[in-house]
């Protein structure tokens, strides 16, 4: 044990630093180099969400429950990726409209309603005691333990109380301005983030590798212990806990947004939008870090500590002080009370600015009597307000720890809390993606889900703590059965969180719905939806209507701010030339900053006359908007028009271009062509002229090839008139149902002469019968002679074979037309079909090209609905086949 004056001295000493980091930060302020704007210092302030529930409770809660302590970090990782989305708009909306509270926030959204900041006020206060009311006890708890008991008349919590309410107040009350930051606070909890860090890490390691052997030590004696071995199972062993972990989770993701503190230090205190790309990974990292040893403490502690004899939530401390390692019990106090004091003193200032703000000023400033408007300068009331509410707040907080705090572990007073600041979910997130929420929705839907909260948590804890009935619990108020605070509506078997929570959103939620859904909300309702719903769209608030004399406003400017900031706010409007009605909108933005939106917009309304809007010009409003919001569309739909437009005309060039290009190449083609027996003609010719006395059978042989070369050229003529109608489309077609067997017996007889000539023979595998399809005769019997002719050229004479076969499959006609020539290669086995091949090139085994005869081919099958092809290997022979689909009906009537 400790002597109780060194662990005062040490105690104050570590405060004094805080003091000492604090007054640097804020030097640093005044002569423009802030410290804070870093988004690790960011990211460690927020680390305030680890109080001395995480220090000292999560310990105690994971020697009761196992891995169950883990649903309250959870929550905040899940929670945290998402704040890209969630909480970039909320930042971004607070910066545009100087928002200074969480209950500001809130009050803004539904029209700068008074009686909601208010409320909201009134449910944070009383909600977050038992939260202040945990601190208390964890740093008197942890003094006693290192320390012992002091004297009867000294009590710690008091005394601690008072000394977190001075700190506070010395922190939090030095300017104003909310809308400014608290540098100095901001730095110093990030210092303590630090200390309360590097001091868990300290005992956890002690614990895991001074005391035990290693992690696998510590976990290896759980598992041979029978009545620690269940704490190893997932959910810690316990029955019914599923529920209790997705609702705790829940919790948390919805704390880490909404208690006070939380919204101060992101919100409030952020310099940088750009700072929460950082916090996305450095917060959930520090909360890894943190949680990494909180088993192995628990677990290290149940084994030293067999008979229970020592209070969980000590292990912390009471480890290492029964090893006498006083200097490390030391630095874990000292964390400890970093982890306390960090949290108190941000949400103190927190919980007093909405005090002031959204709870005192606005009565005041609608009791006429107190003639605020009058006085000269309102700044040292604001400041006594907040100061008073500081220590009003810690003293409830103290008084709660008196009343119902030791009826609970540390972990339990801490979710009593984070069920309390869950209710400003619905309001808060509606209110930022949702217009049609109201004031009435957000009022019902806070009240109804307060009141729950209140008579299945707060009032259980009055009763365990014997200010309230017992019988109220176990058998509900005048013993009625069903309204038991326990098992509301016949509801049992649940958890008391899990329990409050399920009633709790039931009734906020459905209450928030149904009544945004019964009223449509008024016109500074719907305006500051829009401006909160929308406000990456809107570069900020719209000026206020109405009219007010320049004077009139540095009056009311003044009196809160002060004559210089007065001064030097109009000096900067006056060089920028603002004109009177943005005046009044900047004016109200100032005065938001120092007493909050609600109390802002009724102190300017006593010297603003108000411009109301008509309902003509109501409607004229909504009928501009309406329009605005159709020609928005309108010409999104005309933009994406026209991108389609654009692309297909560059498709259309592309293939003008590609056309172009064919036209060139295949006029080359056919020019080359047609040169070649135009050439051999003229040349037989000319020979046959100028030697009458050739002999008759050179003469014979001359003329011969003068005939065969004008069919090649007839031949030719045709096939690229019939490619030039094929392509533009203008051939003429005359279909009809056709007996395909027998236009390839006609076929086969027509070019049997072919076949002597060549010495070849033709053979014909037919079936006795086939079903009709629909084509065009003549093209289908140009297709077959071309395929035949080329066949009958390629062959061997003497030894070659031709075979044509036609078969039915499914849903057509198959005709192979087969020879045993010397064949195609693979790589030329499409070239062939090319249009642009020239006659005399060598494609493939053949000795010579086809022309543009398989082109045409082609081309007229696949008009007909079929396919052509060609299977082949170079020197054994080649397979042309197509493929005609049957006539409707044709399979069936065959």
């Amino acid at each position: 044990m400790l002597e109780t004056p060194v662990v005062v001295a040490i105690a104050f000493a570590y405060l004094g630093l805080l003091f000492a980091v604090a007054y640097y930060a804020d030097q640093r302020a005044d002569a423009g180099r802030s410290v804070i704007a870093s988004p690790y210092i960011y990211s460690l302030s927020l680390a305030v969400y680890a109080t001395a529930w995480t220090f000292y409770g999560s310990v105690g809660r994971a020697a009761d429950n196992g891995v169950g302590f883990l649903p309250i970090y959870i929550g905040p990782t899940l929670m945290i990726a998402l704040w890209w989305v969630v909480m970039r708009k909320i930042l971004r909306i607070s910066k545009q409209n100087r928002i200074t509270s969480l209950a500001d926030f809130i009050a803004s959204r539904y029209g700068k309603s008074a009686l909601l900041g208010g409320v909201v006020t009134v449910i944070a206060v009383i909600g977050i005691l038992p939260y202040i009311s945990l601190q208390l006890k964890a740093v008197s708890a942890s003094f006693t333990t290192v320390a012992g008991a002091l004297p009867p008349l000294a009590d710690t919590a008091l005394w601690v109380a008072l000394i977190l309410a001075a700190f506070t107040i010395a922190f939090g009350t030095r300017h104003i301005d909310n809308a400014e930051h608290h540098e100095g606070m901001v730095a110093a909890i990030a210092f303590e983030s630090l200390v309360k860090l590097l001091a868990f890490l300290a005992v956890g390691a002690w614990v895991t590798w001074g005391l035990y052997s290693g992690f696998g030590d510590i976990f290896a004696r759980v598992a041979a212990e029978p009545e620690l071995a269940p704490m190893l199972a997932p959910f810690g062993g316990v029955a019914g806990d599923y529920s209790s972990w997705i609702w705790l989770t829940i919790l948390s993701m919805l704390a880490i947004m909404f208690l006070p503190r939380q919204f101060q230090v992101t919100v409030i205190e952020n310099k940088d939008e750009g700072h929460l790309r950082k916090a996305i990974w450095l917060f959930p990292l520090y909360m890894l870090a943190i949680n990494v040893f909180v088993l192995p403490i628990a677990f290290g502690g149940l084994l030293h500590f067999p008979d229970g004899a020592v209070d969980a939530d000590s292990f912390v401390l009471t480890l290492p002080m029964s090893q006498n390692q006083e200097l490390l019990a030391l630095v874990v106090f000292i964390g400890g009370l970093s982890a306390a004091t960090g949290m108190v003193i941000v949400e103190t200032i927190a919980l007093s600015t909405m005090v002031c703000n959204d709870l005192v000023m606005p009565v005041l400033l609608r009791m006429r009597a107190l003639r605020l408007s009058e006085r000269a300068d309102l700044t040292g009331l604001l400041l006594g307000i907040r100061r008073g509410a500081i220590v009003l707040i810690l003293l409830l907080g103290y008084l709660y720890f008196k009343i119902a705090g030791e009826a609970y572990a540390l972990v339990s007073i801490g979710l009593i809390s984070f069920a309390a600041v869950a209710q400003f979910a619905p309001a808060a997130l509606g209110g930022i993606f949702w217009k049609g929420g109201t004031r009435r929705g957000a009022l019902a839907g806070l009240s109804a889900g307060f009141i729950v909260w209140c008579y299945t948590l707060l009032l259980p804890a009055f009763a365990r703590s014997e200010w309230l009935p017992i019988g109220f619990l176990e058998h509900g108020p005048f013993g009625i059965e069903l309204l038991k605070p326990l098992a509301l509506f016949g509801v049992a078997g649940l958890d008391q969180i899990t329990h409050a929570m399920i009633w709790s959103m039931v009734a906020n939620i459905g209450c928030y719905v149904g009544l945004s859904l019964a009223q449509a909300p008024g016109a500074e309702e719907r305006r500051q939806a829009t401006l909160f719903v929308d406000v990456f769209r809107h570069p900020g608030t719209p000026p206020r209507r109405g009219t007010a004399s320049a004077p009139e406003l540095f009056n009311v400017l003044a009196r809160f701010v002060g004559l210089k900031a007065a001064s030097d706010a109009f000096g900067e409007f006056s060089r920028q030339k603002i004109p009177e009605t943005e005046l009044i909108h900047l004016v109200e933005k100032q005065l938001a900053g120092v007493i909050g939106a609600s109390s802002a917009h009724i102190m300017l309304a006593s010297v603003v006359k108000e411009e109301a809007l008509t309902l003509d010009q109501v409607r004229t409003v909504l009928d501009e908007a309406s329009q605005i919001v159709l020609y928005s569309h309108r010409l999104e739909q005309k933009s994406q028009e026209l991108e389609r437009a654009t692309e297909e005309l560059r498709a259309a060039n592309a293939r003008l271009q590609e056309l172009d290009r064919m036209k060139d190449e295949f006029v080359s083609i056919v020019s080359h062509e047609l040169r070649t027996p135009l050439t051999s003609i003229r040349s037989f010719t000319e020979i046959l002229h100028d030697n009458p006395q050739l002999p008759a059978a050179e003469r014979a042989r001359f003329l011969g090839i003068v005939i065969k070369e004008t069919a090649r050229l007839s031949r030719l003529i045709g096939q690229v008139l019939d490619v030039s109608r094929l392509e533009s489309g203008r051939a003429q077609w005359h279909e009809s149902l056709i007996d395909l067997r027998q236009v390839i017996e006609d076929t086969a007889a027509a070019t049997g002469q072919l076949f002597r000539e060549r010495d070849a023979r033709l053979l014909c595998s037919l079936p006795a019968r086939v079903p009709r399809v629909r084509a065009d005769r003549d093209r289908i019997v140009q297709v077959l002679v071309n395929l035949l002719s080329n066949a009958a050229k390629f062959v061997e004479p003497g030894r070659g074979r031709v075979e044509i076969a036609l078969a039915e499959e499914a849903g057509a006609l198959r005709i192979d037309v087969s020879d045993n020539g010397p064949g195609i290669s693979a790589e030329h086995q499409e070239l062939i079909f090319d249009k642009f091949r020239q006659a005399g090139d060598p494609p493939s085994g053949k000795a010579e090209g086809s022309g543009l005869g398989l082109y045409i081919s082609r081309r007229i099958i696949e008009h007909c609905g079929g396919r052509l092809w060609v299977a082949s290997r170079a020197g054994h022979g080649a397979c042309f086949s197509f493929t005609l689909p049957l006539a409707e009906g044709a399979a069936k009537a065959a």
